[in-house]
């Protein structure tokens, strides 16, 4: 008999945060999927600085499985480590904010 009863030391990362490029001004958005909800203490990170929820960053969750964070209207001095942490679970990827270089 299956328990439905998980304990967060049970929870693993299913889908981790990938590497991503995007040009100045876009939108970047990373996604962690977790194996089960209820894990405690989530927390995004960009360069060890923890990410809030503001009207430039979005921080949502699906079913409590799914975190994902959007960072809008991107800065070249955005580009560095984002960090997702659930728990004792932790999971990271760059991102690379590119210039615009105008052709001749």
């Amino acid at each position: 008999l299956l328990s439905l009863c998980y304990t967060e030391e049970a929870a693993v990362i299913v889908s981790g945060l990938k590497d991503t490029d995007v040009f100045v001004g876009e939108s970047a958005t990373f996604t962690c999927e977790l194996s089960h909800p209820g894990v405690k203490n989530v927390q995004w990170w960009l360069d060890g600085s923890p990410l809030h929820n503001n009207f430039v960053t979005e921080i949502s969750e699906q079913d409590g499985m799914v975190h994902t964070l959007t960072l809008n209207d991107v800065a070249c001095h955005d580009s560095g480590t984002v960090t997702f942490r659930a728990g004792s679970l932790i999971s990271s990827a760059k991102l690379l904010v590119k210039g615009i270089s105008f052709l001749e």
